[in-house]
């Protein structure tokens, strides 16, 4: 992008060598085994990867969204398993603290959450309430110093290997009396349920949370009791920029994969690039890729010039993600299909990453209810309500 900056392509290429070293070699084999790189988040610590956005002043690298983002799509575009991790640690538990929590939070868990030793994640997500957020049913019941922790939280990435999770329940009987309580896995009453196995993302670990009359002290509280929905929403715009990075990450592989093999493969006595039908398939990819990376660079860069604000930043990031979303899927489905049966193997990576890509208009907002933020914005709450 034209606004890149100095620092924005250091970090680029300081991303992309790194993928190419530590997370290319593994991915293959982590996929099939639904293993985790664990290794990796020690050397994302070491290049202040896993404190980007986080102030200097905090141990971070001070960096911005658009930063994010360049990492997420270089990573994507090597090992979108490992990214998706990445995200969830960086995006959804240590952004979270370095933003909303106390200085003595912070003190306590940043460090090693920034180095690596520790890994996060967040816990949102329940069996019952997945698109509706606000429809949590865990509960937090507080008795002297302590809350009484109770429910279960589903799709929880890094829930089988985290260590810290950014956790939220209800306080009140209202949708909006949720608080926040940062969570550890030596807790008693707190347990990772059981390892999901899935389609995609296999290399990333997710499973469920479970709180079972689970003590947590007051200390452990983000703000005030009942008013965390407000930095819940603001943190889901934030991931939808920046996890949009895996999808154009995704994409542009499949997109390279796809024109090599259409140079080389011959049919008819000519290459298969020759033929009508796969320019159209390469050049509409090429063309929807750059479409959605110029738009999701622009959200970012928005976000990082504060010049769009709650509602706006909402419609932004969901458009963000929807196209990017629905663009990497596509993609990669015609990734594989110009590569034909070769494509459908595993003698091919692009089989890996329609898996993954689909992952993505699911997780981090649905794109029927990315549709509903639009629609909202554009046709304001008295339309949209009305129906």
């Amino acid at each position: 992008m034209w606004y890149f900056s100095d620092e924005h392509r250091m970090i680029q290429e300081t991303v992309r060598q790194f993928s190419r070293e530590k997370l290319a070699p593994k991915i293959e084999k982590l996929d099939a085994e639904e293993g985790f790189n664990r290794e990796s988040f020690y050397k994302m610590g070491e290049l202040g990867l896993l404190g980007i956005l986080v102030p200097e002043k905090e141990g971070g690298a001070g960096l911005d969204a658009v930063a994010a983002t360049l990492a997420m799509e270089e990573m994507g575009a090597v090992d979108a398993s490992t990214t998706l991790s990445y995200l969830a640690h960086t995006i959804l538990c240590v952004n979270q603290i370095a933003k909303n929590a106390n200085a003595d939070q912070k003190k306590k868990y940043l460090p090693k959450l920034l180095s690596g030793e520790w890994i996060g994640g967040m816990g949102m997500t329940e069996p019952g309430s997945g698109s509706d957020a606000l429809g949590m049913k865990t509960k937090a019941v507080k008795q002297g110093d302590f809350y009484i922790l109770n429910g279960t939280k589903t799709f929880i990435t890094n829930g089988p290997v985290g260590d810290v999770f950014y956790n939220y329940a209800k306080t009140g009987e209202t949708k909006k009396d949720i608080t926040t309580l940062i969570i550890d896995k030596s807790m008693v009453g707190f347990s990772a349920g059981k390892k999901l196995s899935k389609m995609g993302m296999r290399a990333s670990p997710t499973g469920e949370l479970v709180f079972s009359n689970c003590k947590v002290p007051l200390s452990q509280r983000v703000g005030q009791e009942g008013e965390s929905v407000k930095m819940l929403m603001q943190n889901l715009d934030i991931e939808r920029i920046t996890i949009s990075g895996i999808s154009l990450g995704i994409a542009r592989s499949s997109i390279h994969f796809a024109t090599q093999y259409a140079k080389e493969r011959k049919q008819f006595n000519r290459p298969i690039g020759s033929f009508q039908q796969i320019q159209e398939k390469l050049t509409e990819a090429s063309a929807w890729y750059e479409a959605c990376r110029t738009l999701t660079y622009t959200a970012a860069k928005m976000w990082d010039l504060g010049v769009i604000k709650d509602r706006e930043a909402s419609m932004m990031a969901a458009k963000a993600k929807l196209q990017s979303a629905q663009m990497a899927t596509q993609v990669a489905l015609d990734a594989i299909q110009i590569l034909g049966g070769y494509g459908y193997t595993r003698e091919f990576p692009v089989e890996r990453y329609m898996r993954d890509a689909k992952l993505m208009e699911i997780g981090a907002g649905t794109n029927e209810v990315l549709r509903l933020i639009i629609a909202r914005h554009m046709l304001g709450n008295e339309v949209m309500d009305s129906v």
